[in-house]
């Protein structure tokens, strides 16, 4: 006889009642490593075995980077207006409110000034899961305001960018943020204010062709897609095969286009680092 034996047949519990596993407790990377999301987020959202960098958000960046995750926000409700009276699938300001709801974000930058390991910094951090974190009016004018926080109060800037490029709604309107963050760079530099730019996956577009680039030192995080066009427009233009992976954070800093590449485990402690000896 078996150890165990079914008096009643059939499932009689109630769907209402069922217990299902809560959603979102693991987390499978690229290579095949699964992880429980606790783990992941003990270990700043990179996997222990296979060292994947999981994209996150500016939530998770202050989390990381503030002392005690304690920070005040700038320009914390600053919404774009509808400037075109843009229509695709859906008028533009369905689409911003829409995504506004879905992610508890006003657009997809986040300025906020506090302290990292003791040392006061200001950080402007891109959103992806905003429209592509793509650059529209907002997030220029909010960086610009960020770093005239920074002017004003003799404070290094940490710009994170996270992007796909302009955004389309905006047309000129977004193409005009590459030059005004430009020039507010060119001024923190003059008064020697300490700008550090750190690239995430992905960064590009006009994102990479303005301030991502403008850094005093440029950083990345591991395995970051770094690029401007996509890799079809880039073939189709020079006639060219490209070589394998030349997007990659790691083809870019052997190209000279990035001064080292940060684990993100190690990066306020790089970072801190970064800020002191720039202070001697």
């Amino acid at each position: 006889m078996s150890w165990f034996q079914r008096k009643v047949k059939g499932i009689t519990t109630p769907t209402e009642e069922k217990k299902d596993a809560p959603d979102g407790l693991w987390f499978k990377t690229p290579g095949g490593t699964i992880i429980h999301t606790r783990e992941l987020k003990n270990n700043a959202y990179v996997s222990p075995e296979d060292g994947f960098h999981v994209r996150i958000g500016s939530r998770e960046y202050f989390e990381i980077l503030f002392d005690q995750n304690k920070f005040t926000e700038l320009d914390a409700d600053m919404s774009s207006a509808d400037p075109l009276n843009f229509n695709d699938s859906k008028p533009y300001p369905k689409r911003i409110a829409a995504t506004q709801e879905k992610t508890k974000l006003k657009d997809a930058v986040r300025t906020a000034y506090g302290k990292m390991n003791g040392v006061d910094i200001v950080i402007s951090c891109m959103d992806f899961a905003f429209i592509g974190g793509s650059m529209g009016s907002v997030v220029g004018e909010k960086i610009a305001r960020g770093i005239d926080y920074a002017l004003k109060t003799k404070t290094p800037f940490l710009m994170i960018s996270k992007s796909g490029g302009a955004r389309m709604m905006e047309a000129g309107y977004s193409l005009m943020q590459m030059a005004k963050t430009s020039a507010k760079l060119a001024l923190l530099s003059e008064a020697k204010v300490p700008y550090i730019s750190l690239l995430t996956d992905p960064t590009t577009g006009g994102v990479t062709a303005s301030y991502a680039m403008l850094g005093d030192f440029n950083i990345a995080e591991p395995g970051s897609l770094i690029g401007f066009a996509g890799p079809r427009v880039i073939r189709d233009t020079v006639g060219k095969d490209l070589p394998k992976g030349f997007q990659s954070a790691e083809f870019v800093l052997d190209h000279g286009f990035l001064d080292f590449i940060v684990d993100r485990r190690d990066l306020k402690k790089q970072l801190t680092t970064l800020l002191n000896m720039l202070k001697d």
